[in-house]
């Protein structure tokens, strides 16, 4: 076999198997919101609820972004929804939040959840986790935000449902 017979048949196999994850086999989760916002969804969803800046990052998602966005009266950040699918047609199963300059804005959401009564509880080892995770009974999302000081802080409000995240039972109430 020539090499460029090799090269021909290795590029074939490689865009064949890049697009088996272009169209999700699974239909999109039903429409979730918290604080008017999508949680989880269909593409269709996400636009009718502004998330219309929409990008293909690679074969298997599309990411769909709002600017100046607010939750709990707390903002403006920016936010993304990821659909499963080249098209999206899989939906999306939780929504980013995140602030281009200032990595601790995502505390003042934390800070609005501690007057609601929400708990809070860290994945990883004790207080060192990667995650701290809010929760409130009765409330359909759990909210998880990122502690590494590493590049942009997120949050991520996260259908109970979806159970792909790591979680934690709450054991802490939020402190004064």
């Amino acid at each position: 076999m020539l090499p460029i017979d090799l090269i021909r048949r290795t590029a074939i196999l490689s865009a064949l198997m890049l697009c088996a994850g272009c169209d999700p086999d699974r239909p999109a989760p039903p429409m979730l919101s918290f604080g008017g916002l999508p949680v989880s969804g269909s593409m269709a969803d996400a636009q009718r609820n502004g998330f219309d800046a929409c990008f293909n990052p690679d074969a298997i998602r599309v990411r769909c972004r709002r600017h100046a966005v607010m939750l709990l009266g707390q903002g403006p950040y920016e936010a993304a929804v990821d659909l499963a699918g080249g098209r999206g047609g899989g939906g999306f199963y939780e929504l980013t939040l995140w602030h281009d300059r200032d990595q601790y804005a995502v505390y003042k959401i934390r800070d609005a959840l501690k007057n609601k009564g929400w708990r809070y509880c860290y994945t990883g080892t004790d207080h060192r986790g990667d995650q701290v995770i809010f929760t409130r009974q009765g409330v359909p999302v759990r909210i998880s935000m990122d502690l590494s000081y590493w590049g942009k802080r997120r949050l991520r409000v996260i259908p109970e449902w979806n159970k792909r995240e790591p979680g934690c039972k709450p054991k802490y109430d939020l402190i004064t």
